[in-house]
């Protein structure tokens, strides 16, 4: 563990449920990755997102598949592509498997 957080601070943190509507290659990142557009629900709406989880998963795979996502960090600029949330998943080196909800539920529904 890096460093504890206090309360207050993780807050801050908006983690929400979002369906993966479009996924993308992305050549121009340096590691391989994907472009995604997310849709998380009336009040966010899609925003877009980079991932490098193609050793994993193949775009076909991720097509309706909801995620997990920090929906209120700045925007990235990532190559030619400008990334606006983060998807969460549990990491082994390069090997990312998305975090998901057990069941199906809203869009945009926030994680607490």
């Amino acid at each position: 563990m890096n460093e504890t957080l206090t309360w207050p601070e993780f807050t801050k943190v908006d983690m929400r449920v979002g369906t993966i509507l479009e996924v993308y290659d992305f050549p121009e990142a340096r590691k391989p990755a994907y472009q995604l557009h997310i849709d998380f629900g009336k009040e966010l709406g899609v925003k877009k997102t980079s991932a490098q989880i193609t050793k994993r998963y193949q775009k076909g795979d991720l097509l309706g598949r909801q995620i997990i996502a920090v929906v209120n960090f700045p925007k990235k600029q990532i190559a030619n592509f400008m990334s606006e949330c983060l998807i969460l998943g549990a990491a082994e080196g390069e090997d990312v498997i998305l975090l998901k909800p057990d069941s199906g539920v809203p869009n945009g529904l926030k994680v607490s």
